[in-house]
């Protein structure tokens, strides 16, 4: 998986493109991602007992890994996630455009 939890991601694809966030939650086995206040949907809620209201709540749903894009934390522009191998034998995220690590 190339976003990890705490990445900064823009939405390229879909009714909320051109929007970014910090990533939230990766589900991984999905290929899904969850990030606050993008990809929201309305759903009704019927109350459940006597005194109890049905109300509109907001919901966050998870988006597909493919329509969004990392966002560099160095140079600041959208871009895949390329892999480098250090001298130590650590493997690290690089960023595609600058060749800084992120």
């Amino acid at each position: 998986m190339k976003i990890k939890k705490g990445d900064q991601i823009k939405i390229v694809m879909g009714r909320d493109k051109g929007k970014t966030g910090k990533v939230e939650k990766v589900l991984a086995k999905e290929n899904m991602i969850l990030v606050p206040n993008i990809n929201e949907f309305k759903r009704h809620v019927k109350g459940r007992f006597a005194g109890q209201k049905s109300e509109i709540v907001t919901i966050t749903k998870p988006i597909i890994l493919a329509k969004v894009a990392l966002v560099c934390p160095s140079c600041k522009k959208t871009t895949r996630v390329g892999y480098e191998i250090k001298k130590e034998g650590k493997k690290v995220r690089i960023c595609r455009k600058c060749k800084k690590e992120i």
